[in-house]
């Protein structure tokens, strides 16, 4: 029997992580502390190989992510130029 590399548990724990979460690339890079490339790289390539069914779980989960991005794009940009707003307003009110 042949023993599970770090790298196949790493990509394993990614893709259980992300479909668990439904964590962005980004998101999940952060928790394990690792670059979004290597993530990236694990889930998109070496988890297919590894695991099938649970690279089709995580792939669902980055689609719909992907899907999602301008929106969430869009409200961090309303909530920004809305604080500057206010801190425009504050010092004006000095």
């Amino acid at each position: 029997m042949l023993t599970e590399t770090v790298v196949e548990k790493r990509c394993q724990l990614l893709g259980k992580y992300i479909v668990k979460t439904g964590a962005t690339v980004r998101a999940a890079a952060a928790a394990f502390g690792i670059s979004k490339s290597t993530v990236h790289k694990d889930i998109t390539e070496k988890l297919e190989r590894i695991n099938p069914s649970l690279y089709r779980s995580v792939k669902e989960v980055l689609d719909k992510n992907k899907s999602e991005r301008h929106i969430r794009g869009g409200e961090a940009t309303k909530e920004k130029y809305k604080k500057l707003k206010l801190k425009n307003e504050k010092f004006t009110e000095s």
